[in-house]
């Protein structure tokens, strides 16, 4: 399929790392695929240099503790306070080190309508996302991997997302409606997300 890239996913020369991973389970005879040269990241450090977290620690090495992927799908916790200000507006993974690989040039968009963006959500407005209620969110993600992360780490990665976008009027507003969420971890977010607008105590 391909090999190791520098971020720790698989380069492939046609598709660079922008694909999905499957397996076919057959007993079936298959011819054994040549193995790929090893090294196609060369002197390349992409990769490293622009992700946000600094999360690729080194060539080949990730520490998913840092890394924006994990902190807003796989973790349920709090996100650690001084990796916040770095997730940007980034509330369901990150992808910046598959963006800034050169392999990724050859990429081409799927055709796939499964892969097609739904309910406009590569154009949303993040108030409006986070004023989703938890039945909206299961309806607007039905067959859609977001749904994995769960509706409170919803919340609690647009709230971080609040916090560092410009100080707004209505940023601050839908935050504060958001306080009496009876969620701990929702709630420690959007505290912090205010501090980061006002110098008020919520």
């Amino acid at each position: 399929i391909g090999l190791d890239g520098k971020h720790s996913l698989i380069l492939n020369r046609q598709a660079g790392s922008f694909f999905f991973l499957g397996e076919l389970f057959t007993n079936l005879p298959l011819p054994v695929d040549k193995p790929y040269e090893s090294n196609h990241c060369g002197r390349c450090t992409s990769c490293i240099d622009k992700c946000p977290t600094q999360a690729i620690v080194a060539p080949y090495q990730v520490d998913a503790r840092r890394c924006i992927s994990y902190l807003t799908i796989e973790n349920k916790g709090p996100i650690p306070e001084e990796l916040r200000p770095l997730m940007g507006n980034r509330i369901y993974g990150c992808d910046d080190c598959q963006l800034a690989c050169p392999w990724n040039r050859f990429a081409k968009p799927t055709q796939e309508s499964d892969f097609q963006p739904r309910h406009h959500l590569d154009a949303s407005d993040l108030i409006d996302l986070f004023n989703w209620s938890e039945a909206q969110f299961l309806e607007r993600t039905a067959g859609s991997p977001i749904r994995r992360a769960g509706y409170d780490s919803w919340l609690r990665n647009i709230a971080v997302a609040l916090g560092n976008a410009p100080t707004d009027k209505a940023i601050i507003a839908t935050l504060q409606n958001r306080l009496s969420y009876p969620s701990v971890l929702v709630q420690e977010h959007i505290q912090w997300a205010l501090k980061q607008h006002t110098t008020g105590t919520y």
